[in-house]
């Protein structure tokens, strides 16, 4: 079974779509996964340091102090259930995550799961830690700490290296009706949107499972 997981590694639903799956995928042993992760830019005309999140949002959604808390704390709650930490108030501003995108490419590259175990410690240092996602210094550190070679990561940064294969990837999701992440595609055929439960994703593994090819 082949799974996109097409997601931005500043997006709270994104970080509870991925424990979800997991732990969907963990109840169904006898399924072989080919899990990719592909990249969808939230804001990709964000600039470089950023911007204040809680204006951002404001701007961007039309969202009041209490909307915002309201919506914090329920994401808090389902990370908190699927054994991912938000900390409340750590993430003060959004930032451009273009760079984050390009790294995880090249993660893909190095086969494993060292693109996955990178797209977890980018939602860590994002979701848990406050830190940007987009700064090489972070996303360096995140590489090097889940095993991929830090020299190695630093010259596909400092190179621009698979920028275009990443520009390619979003365009071609987004021309397939992508619009909000994230967006899991099972066998290119099957489409699940959102932060879903992870009985909800089971479900529907199972289903797509065992119906004929």
């Amino acid at each position: 079974m082949k799974i996109d997981f097409v997601s931005d590694v500043s997006c709270p639903w994104c970080a509870i779509g991925l424990k979800s799956l997991e732990q969907a995928l963990s109840r169904l042993p006898e399924l072989q996964v080919e899990l990719n992760f592909q990249p969808f830019e939230l804001n990709p005309q964000m600039v470089p340091e950023g911007q204040d999140i809680n204006e951002h949002l404001a701007q961007k959604y039309g969202a009041g102090p209490e909307q915002l808390a309201h919506t914090r704390e329920a994401i808090r709650q389902r990370g908190e259930a699927l054994g991912f930490t938000f900390t409340m108030g750590a993430r003060s501003r959004i930032y451009n995550t273009f760079d984050a995108h390009r790294l995880l490419h090249w993660a893909h590259t190095q086969g494993g799961s060292l693109q996955r175990d990178l797209k977890l410690a980018l939602f860590t240092a994002y979701f848990t830690e406050g830190r940007n996602p987009g700064a090489h210094e972070v996303l360096l550190g995140a590489a090097e700490a889940v095993g991929l070679d830090r020299s190695a990561a630093e010259a596909v940064l400092a190179s621009g290296a698979f920028a275009d294969e990443v520009r390619e990837a979003e365009a071609f999701y987004q021309s397939q009706g992508i619009s909000s992440v994230p967006a899991v595609i099972i066998n290119d055929r099957h489409l699940i949107s959102g932060g879903q439960p992870p009985e909800m994703f089971e479900q529907a593994l199972r289903q797509i499972a065992a119906t004929p090819a």
